[in-house]
């Protein structure tokens, strides 16, 4: 008989482990805020997953099934101890350091004949030498006693935990056993039970953890709408911002902005969803079709969270210090007026901003000091006119004009245009190769033209003062060809001069535009007109020629549009003049009947400056303990109906899968919100997992919860199991499914969080 191994030989790989121990002890100590932050969130994860084995394992002992092993955390495991018939046992890093499988007492271990005592236990086989496989420590303490049917361990990745039931498996079909203890010899009603009890634990620890964040209270977006995007659903339909949506779809009950966001997000192609809108004390019904719209992720309605005045903090300090020196502005400054009107809502801003012709908007904001006293400081928010409406301006109706002159383009930003080959790299063409396996496109080298932002443009080819859809079509027509653009260009002193430059326009991959790699807006610090346009709603054309420069308003010399618009804005429904100069030898003057209406002037003014301004919050709040437990009761079953509509909307293809969020997903999000110190949030992040998580196992698909359950109806409906072989091949068949999801959503939220 050979011997057992010496222990000696497990001190090696103490040593080993040791000095890996020490290694993540070193990094722990130097990086103590991000470890305790990671922790936290491998904790609350954690909880979720040891809740639903929970349901499992009380219910399996309650029906009376033997339970081999419960652990808190997943292996490898930190320690295991049961309580056997000479005390308690415990075992220490046993899947680390497992030595000779031997018999309970060390004599028995060292000798070949079983004794009587052995030969009355011989029916244990395999758990015996199971429970009594010896880690770095194996030892006894305590008295004899009953043993124990369950061996209880201690996982070293705190995520979550496993119960391991005699007869169970969760990759393959249940193993047959004599044991009336097994889980395939109970009753169907005990193993569905069993089954079902996991998902039942989800939703009652979802229900609590709502319950107890509504005593508590938390701050969220509530249902009110922010900045309306222009000819979105929300504009067509003639929503305002400032609205306070009081009812979705029939819903009513403490709505906030999430369920303004999933209403879009989950409603059917085409499908009509209504709102009751609160404005000005009225109450007034809407009806929206969401849009996709090419740089959203969902479908949306088209317009914004609600904001405060308040600014707020930038992620990086060199945006503090942009943001002073182009504003005068530092976050935590309090709005109070824009030029020179009193405001108290962020939504009041908007009209404001909207309609200022001028270069800035004057702001006065209140500023608490470092000494806990507040002044008033004065602010400006630069801006700029946008280019176009409609399709940005690919027919000429849909150009921005004042009274049908339409500004020179100038450059805002330049952005450059991405290579549609990809090259640049031995890594970059690698994580280019897996972006493309999955569908993703490629991330490619960007290409950035010889051109600076504040450039206007004077040329492009052989079209002077282009306007914007005309440039359009000039770089469809030279994609992958170099074209001349002639610029006007301010130096460091000052002075303007034309500069001329070569630009390649390419098409990047997956993309429906040939693009030159920057920003547009309008010229609104000169007088130049481009070219004067016809709408079709819109004033008569004037006729100036292409390149002309404004000189006056009705006698009143002006340098910028600008000014242009100010001075006509003086003569509502009057017939002035506008004077031009188009060189030395030509000038002239036209007449303009001004009208009143918005079609007169349909530039766009937007801050040219991004000032990010807190999210609004209202505090969400049970009035008592029965009123918690409702608001957390029906935010479980709305959390719970939604992910359901969600995942059949995933199989309709009305849903992308790429819209999910995985694992790494939900491990960002819970970093973030645990490192900003949001405990109610990062609280209520766990009573969403938990609903998610009893949603997607008790789908019908093996191994999960639902896919069993499924399998034990069968049983129930024909009298007896399902074959072990048939049950087996369904198990797997549908373990590859659930990886192959898994995996996508998962390499999805990692290009989301880490590529993109």
């Amino acid at each position: 008989m050979a011997k057992p191994k010496s222990s000696v030989s497990k001190w090696p790989k103490a040593f080993f482990w040791a000095v890996v121990l020490t290694a993540v002890i070193y990094l722990i100590v130097r990086k103590i805020d991000t470890f305790g932050n990671v922790l936290l969130v491998l904790l609350g994860l954690g909880v979720v997953i040891l809740v639903h084995e929970f349901g499992h394992f009380v219910f399996a002992k309650l029906s009376g099934i033997k339970v081999e092993a419960f652990s808190i955390g997943f292996p490898p495991t930190l320690l295991g101890f049961q309580r056997t018939e000479d005390g308690l046992r415990l075992r220490i890093l046993p899947a680390f350091f497992s030595g000779k499988e031997t018999d309970q007492s060390e004599d028995d271990a060292g000798r070949p004949d079983q004794s009587e005592d052995d030969a009355g236990r011989a029916d244990q086989g395999e758990d015996d030498n199971r429970r009594t496989k010896e880690g770095l420590l194996s030892f006894t303490i305590g008295g004899g006693g009953k043993a124990w049917d369950t061996e209880y361990c201690i996982g070293l990745i705190p995520v979550g935990g496993y119960v391991k039931m005699l007869g169970q498996e969760d990759t393959a079909s249940a193993k047959s056993s004599d044991d009336p203890r097994s889980f395939a010899n109970k009753p169907v009603g005990a193993r569905a039970v069993v089954v079902s009890a996991g998902v039942v634990f989800n939703v009652i620890a979802a229900v609590i953890i709502f319950m107890v964040v509504f005593l508590i209270g938390i701050n969220q977006p509530p249902a009110l709408v922010g900045v309306v995007e222009p000819n979105s659903p929300a504009a067509r339909a003639g929503l305002e911002a400032g609205d306070e949506i009081i009812e979705i779809d029939g819903k009513s009950n403490n709505l906030d902005f999430t369920d303004i966001m999933l209403a879009a997000a989950l409603s059917g192609r085409g499908e009509e969803v209504s709102l009751k809108v609160q404005r000005d004390g009225l109450e007034r019904d809407f009806t929206l079709v969401a849009e996709q719209r090419p740089d959203r992720p969902l479908k949306t309605f088209g317009f914004m969270m609600p904001q405060t005045l308040t600014v707020a903090e930038p992620v990086d300090e060199a945006d503090v210090n942009d943001l002073r020196a182009r504003t005068g502005l530092a976050p935590g400054d309090r709005i109070k007026s824009a030029n020179a009107k009193l405001i108290e809502k962020h939504w009041e801003l908007i009209p404001i901003v909207e309609s200022t012709y001028a270069p800035t908007v004057k702001l006065s904001a209140q500023r608490t000091t470092e000494t806990g006293e507040t002044e008033l400081v004065e602010g400006r928010i630069e801006m700029e006119w946008t280019i176009a409406g409609g399709s940005e301006g690919n027919s000429v109706p849909e150009l921005y004009h004042v009274h049908s002159m339409v500004p020179r383009l100038q450059v805002t930003t330049v952005s450059g245009v991405p290579d549609r080959l990809g090259r640049g790299g031995l890594v970059n063409r690698v994580k280019n190769r897996i972006l493309s396996i999955f569908g993703r496109p490629q991330e490619p080298n960007i290409t950035y033209p010889d051109l600076e932002s504040g450039d206007i443009i004077l040329a492009i080819g052989d079209v002077p003062n282009p306007t914007y859809n005309e440039m359009r079509k000039l770089t469809e027509e030279y994609e992958d060809k170099e074209v001349r653009m002639e610029v006007l260009r301010t130096d460091a002193n000052g002075a303007e001069e034309p500069v001329t430059v070569m630009v390649t326009p390419k098409r990047p991959a997956g993309s429906e535009k040939v693009l030159i790699g920057v920003a547009l807006a309008l010229d609104a610090g000169h007088a130049v007109v481009a070219k004067t346009i016809a709408g079709e709603a819109g004033p008569a054309k004037l006729d100036i020629p292409r390149g002309a420069v404004i000189t006056a308003v009705d006698g009143t010399a002006v340098s910028s549009f600008h000014d242009v618009v100010r001075e006509i804005s003086k003569y509502p429904d009057e017939r002035i003049t506008i004077e031009y100069r188009l060189d030395d030898e030509t000038a002239g003057a036209v007449a303009l009947n001004v009208g009143t209406g918005r079609e007169s002037i349909t530039v766009k003014p937007i801050p040219a400056v991004l000032v990010e301004f807190e999210t609004l919050k209202r505090l969400y709040k049970a009035r008592g303990p029965v009123d918690a437990v409702v608001m957390g009761g029906r935010k479980t079953v709305t959390l719970i109906a939604q992910t359901y509509l969600t995942l059949k909307r995933l199989v309709s293809g009305l849903v992308s899968p790429k819209e999910l969020m995985g694992p790494v997903g939900i491990l960002a999000v819970s970093y973030q919100t645990v490192a900003e110190k949001m405990w109610i949030e990062y609280l209520f992040l766990i009573g969403l997992i938990n609903a998610a998580i009893a949603v997607f196992n008790f789908l019908p698909l093996p191994p999960l919860d639902g896919g069993l359950a499924v399998l034990l109806v069968v049983e129930k409906i024909k009298g007896s199991a399902v074959s072990e072989r048939t049950q087996g091949f369904l198990i797997r068949a549908g373990l590859v499914l659930v990886l192959a999801l898994f995996l996508y959503i998962t390499l999805n939220d990692v290009i989301r969080n880490f590529f993109s």
